[in-house]
């Protein structure tokens, strides 16, 4: 019996990066040893970009890197999984797709292939998943009404509650809220949302350092608010309730912290994970630091999800290019989350 979990990738936009990182996982032995990775994609794809960069890029003259190629329906019949396989989802004409140009097909190609495997998850063919970045316009223009994959994870699996972390080895930061203007950021908030988000990364932190970990939490507003100076006392209506809850439970976190020195060395020292309030809060001293190697995790599914944390880099996609370090650490995360949950029975 294979002891390695499979994990289900996701191309992502077609015409982005997505496909030829996937390929590249398919047939890298660090991935191998990890997990049995299931592709969902299009082959139609698959054959275009091994054509464009060759047996070099791809692992073998057909693309495919020596794997298997199923329908759906072949996948949906089939037994044990016993090494890498394509799942050709066929979403859309592979010959119409323009390398690095914005569609709705793309875009709703990427949103069949994330379907799929959360379909395979929820039906435990595969122990997790792990995903390729999509574009939101694309996803817009064919009329999926999620403005990202955080979202469509959330509703597909009937999640009760769920938010964002950005994992690496510098840094490791979870969102209260994400893909929504700032104007709608302080709409957002509540006690019960930001405890929500402060138990959970508390939760996944504490299985994946197998100790209590240590947390913080970011201030909306500049100085923290300063009492009320800046903003609409956000930080004494929604912030500091929720860590008093947080504590009474157990949880060790500080904050409000001000946010534009929170991410400073010797703060990153005291701390796990910081909890932020929006996305460019968290996200942007996270790429900074770890732009190639950070992993993004869907935290409070009933499945294993993480991501890539970058883009769909339109404009080198099917060059060969990109760098599949991210995916790869993905991999390796999703592989450890998936262990341990069949070893307790449950999930982040």
């Amino acid at each position: 019996m294979n002891s390695r979990p499979i994990l289900g990738l996701t191309m992502g936009d077609p015409a982005g990066i997505g496909p030829e990182l996937c390929l590249r996982a398919l047939r890298e032995p660090a991935v191998l040893r990890r997990c049995v990775p299931v592709l969902f994609g299009d082959a139609g794809v698959v054959k275009r970009i091994a054509k464009i960069n060759g047996k070099s890029r791809t692992g073998t003259k057909d693309g495919n890197g020596g794997c298997r190629t199923l329908s759906l329906a072949e996948w949906e019949k089939l037994g044990a999984v016993t090494g890498p396989l394509i799942v050709d989802c066929a979403a859309l004409d592979a010959k119409k797709i323009k390398p690095g140009k914005i569609s709705a097909a793309c875009g709703r190609a990427g949103f069949v292939f994330i379907e799929q495997a959360i379909r395979s998850a929820l039906a435990k063919k595969i122990d997790g998943v792990v995903t390729a970045p999509i574009h939101k316009e694309a996803l817009r223009l064919s009329g999926v009404n999620h403005p990202g994959q955080t979202e469509i994870f959330t509703a597909l699996t009937g999640a009760r509650r769920s938010c964002m972390m950005l994992r690496s080895g510098v840094l490791t930061v979870s969102m209260v809220t994400t893909h929504i203007g700032y104007s709608e950021v302080p709409k957002k908030l509540s006690v019960r949302r930001v405890q929500d988000v402060i138990e959970l990364t508390a939760e996944a932190m504490g299985w994946m350092l197998r100790r209590p970990p240590r947390l913080a939490i970011c201030g909306l507003n500049p100085h923290a608010g300063e009492h009320g100076l800046f903003g609409q006392n956000e930080e004494e209506w929604f912030v500091e309730p929720a860590v008093v809850q947080a504590r009474k439970s157990g949880i060790a976190i500080v904050g409000p912290l001000v946010p534009d020195a929170a991410f400073t060395p010797g703060q990153r020292k005291k701390f796990d994970a910081i909890v932020t309030l929006y996305h460019d809060q968290g996200h942007i001293p996270f790429k900074m630091l770890a732009f190639d190697t950070g992993v993004n995790l869907t935290l409070g599914l009933p499945i294993v999800r993480t991501s890539v944390d970058h883009g769909t880099a339109f404009d080198i996609a099917w060059q060969g290019l990109a760098d599949p370090q991210s995916l790869f650490a993905a991999v390796g995360v999703a592989a450890e989350l998936a262990a341990g949950r069949k070893s307790k029975g449950g999930g982040l």
